[in-house]
């Protein structure tokens, strides 16, 4: 044994052996890294396009599927428009609107009506214009219940949730890198940092394979082969075993679904804060694809208060039949407006939306391991293989250095 370690301690390329391990966790290390890098940016390419010379991240490159994957693989399997908008209690929604509406009422009735003849309205008896101004305020309650009560009776008709989250994430790709990076915050930086460890591990055993074997080829393959390995088991160790294994006194289980609690929290905050709460559900009802079938619902429910007696006489003395006609699609528009205006408030909106945040981690936290682990897994299995690829031939690289570095070139 001494007479081994005397010959070994008076090498030549001692240092190269001593260097190896730690070679390769750099080389671990940088590779893990520059693969997270690479999943998530840049936002927008960065290159000459027409050339295919350049760089997106991939998450963001893909933004409208990866969003699609998102809503398949959990929101989709949580719980139902229907449910969700049920449990925003509408109740209060009108009567939040109908408060901040009713604050600003005879604005809003001047607005309208002075868009269409500002003189004739103007000059109509104050009594009759405050008679219309007291029937719409009186009505006003009922109404915005009803229309409320509409909407959340008929709500997977007005929006497609599928197509709101993929169109709200392909305007802003930020939105699907932040939902990936915050709900994998730990995995993300294991999969970095297990790159040294790994790496470190391989360089113990490359050195052993050197001594063996003191080729000029050994560097460079086991470069490439640490550079492989540790992205390819950093990801695997994340996601596997998806089932808790027992094997004697240990139990493997993939790190990702041992956070389940904890990640199910995460998501469920990220998604009523920027992609499923009031604010967002009604701007689509609003002004999404199926705003036509909204504008009509609201014309339907306002059909009382435009026909009723004082208000249609005062409407038509000022207007004429044509313009009465006109003016309750302009009503119709302006309802929509002041709705939206109203549950923009973004203390009214997460207040209610904190409701959708109980469900969905709840329901979260109650998923199997299989079904869990595809929130983040497409993360990175679409195009997993460029970037193991791109670990091994960085790590290839890294060991034709030590050549150079030897002097065998």
């Amino acid at each position: 044994m001494s007479d081994w370690w005397l010959e070994l301690s008076t090498r030549a390329d001692l240092w190269l052996l001593v260097s190896m391990p730690f070679v390769a966790a750099f080389v671990g290390w940088l590779t893990n890294w520059l693969a997270i890098k690479m999943t998530f940016a840049p936002i927008e390419f960065v290159g000459i396009k027409r050339w295919h010379l350049g760089w997106q991240g991939i998450i963001p490159s893909k933004a409208g599927k990866m969003a699609g994957i998102v809503v398949d693989n959990s929101l989709a399997k949580l719980a139902t428009l229907s449910e969700l908008f049920r449990e925003l209690e509408p109740e209060k929604i009108a009567a939040h609107i109908s408060q901040n509406v009713g604050l600003r009422l005879e604005e809003y009735i001047d607005e309208i009506m002075t868009e269409r003849n500002a003189v004739l309205w103007e000059n109509l008896p104050i009594m009759v214009r405050n008679r219309v101004y007291a029937r719409a305020r009186r009505q006003l309650p009922e109404i915005l219940d009803n229309i409320v009560d509409d909407m959340a009776e008929n709500i997977e008709q007005l929006i497609d949730l599928k197509a709101m989250v993929v169109r709200l994430m392909q305007e802003d790709k930020s939105l699907v890198v932040r939902v990936f990076q915050q709900v994998g915050r730990v995995e993300l930086k294991f999969v970095v940092n297990s790159g040294a460890g790994f790496g470190f591990l391989f360089g113990l055993i490359q050195v052993l394979v050197y001594l063996a074997f003191p080729e000029s080829w050994v560097l460079p393959v086991f470069g490439f082969a640490v550079g492989y390995l540790t992205n390819w088991l950093a990801l695997n160790v994340i996601f596997r075993p998806v089932e808790p294994l027992k094997l004697g006194p240990f139990c493997l289980h993939g790190l990702f679904m041992r956070r389940k609690l904890a990640v199910a929290d995460t998501f469920a905050e990220f998604c009523t804060r920027d992609i499923i709460n009031l604010s967002n559900l009604m701007t689509e009802v609003m002004t999404g694809g199926q705003a036509h079938r909204s504008k009509a619902m609201i014309k339907r429910h306002l059909r009382p208060l435009l026909e009723s007696g004082v208000v249609r006489t005062a409407i038509q003395i000022s207007m004429g039949a044509e313009g009465y006609a006109n003016l309750k699609s302009r009503v119709a528009d302006k309802a929509l407006e002041m709705s939206l205006e109203s549950v923009s408030d973004m203390h009214f909106s997460r207040e209610r939306s904190g409701v959708i945040q109980r469900i969905l981690s709840q329901r979260m936290a109650a998923m199997t391991d299989t079904e869990f682990q595809q929130l983040l897994r497409p993360a990175f299995k679409e195009d997993e293989w460029i970037l193991i690829m791109l670990g091994a031939a960085l790590g290839a690289i890294a060991g034709f250095v030590q050549l150079l570095l030897m002097g065998f070139y």
